[in-house]
């Protein structure tokens, strides 16, 4: 399988809103999201605040551009096809939008509603303004996963769908899946990019990838994934190439055997926790994304830091597929500790 990545050991960080709110004063309401202006404004203000702050890093490249950016990729934030699909979504000033579970009663969706939403309609009418005024678009929109959409329409009532009724619950995460797609297809005849906005380490890749998160699977078995969403993914991978699955939780390597049988999975984002040596015995040639812990980044002696980050890229072997990521750092982590973690994956590359 091909690389993904020609540069060895990339990294990339994400802040929390509750940071971007306290530091630079951005508010996280609905214009945020959907104002043409504000769009532009705010993206340009978060990139000249990476690069003030951390520009010895590498971060904050497009400070000095305007870029029409049709969704928020400074930020881990995945509402949009939940409300199009039926959900309320509330806004806070230092928080992503919070997606309030539709508690939906039927094991349906109509395909086409999501796409005749208001929700919809309001991104339309934002890309159409952008490229009016720049004449193109960039950038993406978090698609999500079709486990984290179902739990969102049904809650956990989806998880009892699964032992009930497993037919009737694949053809629902089918339909679920057929949404997802046509969502991303659009985002990518628009943009040419998908998942930037999933994981941001995407942006280091020498060609757009297609990331499928799972956040969600942490809470199903490995027979449930394997009978009910991993043909999914092997029809994705298929189809959509290279392709790659985000899995924040802190249990990836329990679904190694299914993540192995996904012949073209390039890339696979694990969560805090997992077991990357047993995940590179199943996935010798897949590039991992090795998750730093947000919560607890601040806390850790540099020593400690210093030994979680070369332990976990050991473990993962090869530096041109290893990269590193820290997602939803608070308003409480300092600036050293970011520049230790770029300085440490630098020492690393400089040993190799």
């Amino acid at each position: 399988m091909k690389n993904i990545c020609s540069k060895p050991l990339p990294v990339d960080v994400v802040f929390h809103p509750s940071w971007w709110n306290r530091h630079v004063g951005i508010t996280f309401d609905e214009d945020f999201f959907y104002d043409p202006r504000r769009r532009v404004a705010d993206e340009q203000r978060m990139e000249r605040t990476l690069h003030d702050r951390f520009g010895d890093c590498g971060l904050g490249g497009h400070h000095a551009e305007e870029r029409p950016e049709i969704g928020a990729v400074h930020l881990a934030a995945g509402y949009l096809l939940s409300e199009m699909l039926g959900c309320r979504i509330e806004y806070a000033a230092d928080s992503a939008p919070q997606v309030i579970c539709a508690h939906r009663e039927e094991l349906a969706i109509d395909e086409e509603a999501p796409f005749r939403s208001e929700a919809f309609k309001r991104l339309q009418r934002l890309i159409e303004a952008l490229k009016a005024r720049y004449g193109y678009v960039t950038g993406d929109i978090n698609w999500g996963g079709v486990l984290n959409l179902a739990i969102d329409l049904r809650g956990e009532e989806v998880l009892m769908d699964m032992m009930i009724d497993p037919e009737g619950t694949k053809a629902y995460f089918e339909a679920i899946g057929r949404v997802v797609e046509r969502f991303f297809s659009y985002i990518r005849s628009e943009t040419g990019t998908t998942s930037i906005s999933v994981n941001r380490i995407a942006r280091h890749f020498d060609e757009p990838i297609f990331i499928h998160s799972e956040c969600s699977h942490t809470m199903i078995s490995e027979q449930d994934y394997e009978a009910l969403l991993l043909p999914i993914d092997l029809a994705w991978s298929e189809r959509y190439r290279p392709y790659g699955i985000h899995y924040c939780g802190r249990d990836p390597h329990r679904h190694a055997e299914q993540f192995a049988r996904i012949r073209n999975l390039a890339f696979l984002d694990l969560g805090w926790g997992g077991d990357v040596a047993a995940l590179r015995a199943a996935l010798p040639e897949t590039f991992f994304s090795l998750r730093l812990n947000p919560v607890e980044i601040e806390g850790y002696s540099s020593a400690e830091l210093r030994e979680i980050i070369e332990s976990r890229v050991r473990a993962s072997g090869d530096l041109l597929r290893t990269g590193i990521c820290c997602v939803n750092m608070d308003a409480n982590v300092s600036d050293e500790r970011v520049r230790e973690i770029y300085r440490i994956t630098e020492d690393l590359k400089m040993k190799n």
